[in-house]
């Protein structure tokens, strides 16, 4: 019997599995991105980067609650200029391996992004990944993007303006229609979407103290407890959408990786996973996910993709 085919093309790029590191996890340097590489990731994520070094948020940062994680980091990053050295180091490391490499950029305002994708774009990353998603700076920056199609189609047709590399734009779960904005920054020049960044912001509780956990009082909650809203939030988007969609959120086994390309997904976020599994996971996740393949009888990725639409 012949192997399964685990690649995927994205947007004109061929992935050797479709398992991508998500960012925000171990994609703080060149180093941190090949490693993640060689354990098995058919694509890496760097950590999002705006256009000025950023701090971010004060310990403690992030916190396992019993059903996922909760995290405040607050966009840390060294600033677009440092960036670009990252990004060209992990560009030649990963080149060797056949892996692509995706820059996570942010700003405070539309042009912001344009400015910061024209600068790491520099660098020739595979892609952009435009993140207007994220909950946890909302009291700094304002309403994220992500929370209206007008804002977030002009983001995207801020960035498109000033790359020609493919570019993903990051949706967030804490909106009435996803598919609505989803079709807005397609029709703005988004050439795939990534489906979801974190839900909330939540908080945890010291009951012994009666103080919240994190510095930032509120965080960004992932991990497996929001898997479903994950899934339906790729079924959703994909349904609405041409392009591809990374599905992102929950992801730590190989089923559940199945469930998102049956879901719509094209390739599969992997974050939290990280934690609990270590960055073997891409190898430990690829290997259930070929092994249900042989189980089931398929021999290729699209066999899967969006089988839950014709349900």
């Amino acid at each position: 019997m012949t192997a399964p085919d685990l690649s995927v093309p994205l947007c004109g790029v061929r992935l050797g599995n479709p398992l991508v590191l998500a960012s925000g996890i171990l994609g703080t340097s060149a180093e941190l991105l090949e490693r993640v590489a060689r354990c098995g990731a058919g694509a890496v994520t760097s950590k999002s980067c705006g256009p000025t070094p950023r701090a971010g948020h004060p310990n403690p940062t992030v916190l396992a609650w019993g059903h996922g994680l909760i995290n405040a980091v607050g966009l840390s990053n060294p600033g677009a200029d440092e960036e670009v050295r990252i990004l060209r180091d992990a560009k030649a490391r990963l080149a060797p391996l056949g892996v692509p490499l995706i820059a996570s950029i942010f700003a405070e305002t539309v042009q912001g992004f344009g400015d910061v994708a024209r600068k790491v774009a520099e660098a020739a990353p595979d892609f952009i990944e435009v993140n207007i998603s994220c909950p946890n700076v909302e009291a700094e920056f304002g309403r994220p993007f992500a929370a209206d199609a007008r804002d977030a189609a002009a983001v995207t047709a801020a960035v498109r303006r000033a790359v020609s590399l493919p570019i993903i734009v990051k949706l967030s779960p804490n909106v009435p229609d996803i598919a609505a904005i989803a079709r807005a920054v397609e029709g703005e020049g988004a050439d795939a979407i990534a489906a979801i960044n974190t839900l909330g912001p939540g908080m945890v509780i010291d009951t012994d103290s009666g103080k919240p956990i994190l510095a930032n009082r509120t965080g960004g909650v992932s991990g497996p407890a929001i898997r479903p809203i994950a899934v339906r939030c790729v079924y959703d988007v994909s349904r609405a959408v041409r392009v591809p969609v990374i599905g992102i959120g929950g992801v730590t086994c190989g089923r559940d990786a199945v469930e998102m390309i049956m879901a719509g997904a094209t390739a599969v976020g992997i974050g939290s996973a990280v934690y609990y599994r270590g960055p073997e996971v891409f190898a430990a996740i690829r290997e259930e996910l070929r092994g249900f393949m042989e189980t089931h009888g398929y021999s290729d990725i699209s066999q899967m993709r969006g089988l839950a639409h014709d349900a």
